[in-house]
């Protein structure tokens, strides 16, 4: 065996342990009330009986036989679950612990741990200003870790960033409704038509990834910048205030703009930084769609 395969197996390899235990350990309760509770496929109502839940009274049917009424559910057992993901230049970025890259692959491990263990299917979609791979959904151990060995090891053919083409595919190959994780740092021109038609149609949930120094810069004195996307070099001044003023006010900017998008679109999200765990951004947006169920 190559050395090379090697290594890589055994990146896979650590990979799923870690996140085989959270998604065991933490996760994989939480999903199951975050995307697959009530509210899924109604079935039928049957006469109210001592015991039921009140919120389960469909109260259209009991006003209309004048006797309490309650929902029957079914819940569907598969959900198929994309993970649309950014692997553009920018995600090579990461100054603190760890590169967006790095917190993409685990977080489709995590979420793909998950989904096989609430037995449902997993399919993925690596993007940057065009559609580099698309892995159809899928069940099984097997299928997780060839998606985390093609995350690990994937060189994309362009650099640049492009969310609206990956929405417009997306739309166009999944016919069945799915929930959809949209995994990129956003920094891309606009996407807000075909986030609104994609959440329209699916469950989309957008984690953005970000690296603090993309957001503030700190005083280093004169550093040269290169653009991950572009290969375009830039000499900063770091050292003057109206230079890092600017730099932070135009992320600020940029985050006020998406926050709006996903808003706007109804679409849940969070933000996810190199310099921290993703774990409680990700039990905290479980934790907001359940109490909403």
């Amino acid at each position: 065996m190559a050395r090379d395969t090697k290594d890589l197996l055994k990146k896979v390899r650590k990979i799923e342990i870690k996140t085989r235990g959270l998604s065991n350990h933490l996760f994989s309760g939480e999903y199951h009330s975050a995307f697959k509770g009530r509210g899924m496929a109604f079935n039928e109502v049957r006469e109210y009986q001592p015991g039921d839940e009140i919120r389960t009274i469909d109260w259209n049917v009991t006003a209309r036989f004048n006797h309490p009424y309650v929902k029957v559910f079914d819940e569907e057992r598969e959900l198929t679950v994309m993970m649309l993901v950014d692997v553009s230049g920018s995600g090579n970025f990461g100054t603190v612990v760890q590169q967006k890259q790095d917190i993409a692959t685990e977080l489709c491990a995590v979420l793909a741990f998950s989904a096989i263990q609430n037995n449902d299917k997993v399919g993925v979609i690596f993007f940057s200003d065009k559609i580099e791979k698309f892995i159809p959904p899928k069940k099984g151990r097997s299928h997780i870790l060839m998606i985390i060995r093609e995350l690990i090891d994937f060189t994309p053919e362009s650099k640049g960033t492009d969310v609206a083409v990956a929405l417009r595919y997306f739309t166009g190959a999944i016919k069945k409704r799915s929930t959809a994780f949209l995994i990129s740092d956003f920094m891309s021109g606009p996407f807000d038509d075909q986030i609104k038609i994609a959440n329209k149609k699916h469950d989309i949930i957008a984690l953005r990834l970000y690296d603090k120094h993309e957001e503030e810069f700190p005083d280093l004195g004169l550093i040269p910048v290169v653009d991950e996307e572009t290969g375009d070099l830039q000499w900063i001044n770091t050292s003057s205030r109206d230079v890092r003023t600017a730099y932070k006010k135009a992320a600020i900017e940029r985050n006020a703009r998406l926050k709006e998008t996903f808003a706007k679109s109804g679409v849940d999200f969070t933000s996810i930084g190199t310099h921290e765990s993703y774990v409680k951004p990700l039990m905290t947006l479980f934790k907001k769609r359940e109490s909403r169920r």
